[in-house]
């Protein structure tokens, strides 16, 4: 069995750029936001976007112009687990649901977590997927 790692606290910068008005550092996002926005990063990435490692991401934009069914659904809620077990090693999945939304053209996604190395309750991250180019 592998070993957990355990951390204190997590950090990462944010995507939006923005400067500390006083530091001057670019702002840093913590803990539950943080890997939030990395797993719904993750979810959006196409492998080959990421220059040194073109492995990572979800192919899950392929599955969005096919018919809107339970296949379908389930393919990229299969894919989506694949992707969060693989390319995020500070959370513990518990559940991933993708229904489809037939009146709004699009999938609904919930995704449960647990964060490893803090004390925070099971997470939830919830998002639509939309067929869009």
């Amino acid at each position: 069995m592998p070993l957990e790692r355990v951390s204190r606290s997590f950090k990462d910068i944010s995507l939006s750029f923005q400067v500390n008005p006083v530091s001057f550092d670019l702002i840093a996002i913590r803990n539950e936001t943080a890997i939030s926005r990395s797993i719904r990063n993750l979810v959006f990435t196409n492998p080959g976007e990421r220059f040194f490692n073109q492995n990572i991401g979800s192919k899950i934009s392929r599955s969005l112009f096919e018919n809107m069914d339970a296949i379908s659904a389930s393919s990229i809620q299969e894919e989506i687990t694949n992707t969060i077990e693989n390319y995020e090693p500070r959370v513990k999945l518990k559940s991933v649901e993708v229904v489809p939304n037939f009146d709004e053209n699009q999938f609904d996604v919930t995704i449960v977590y647990d964060i490893i190395g803090i004390d925070a309750l099971p997470q939830q991250l919830t998002f639509a997927l939309l067929p869009t180019r």
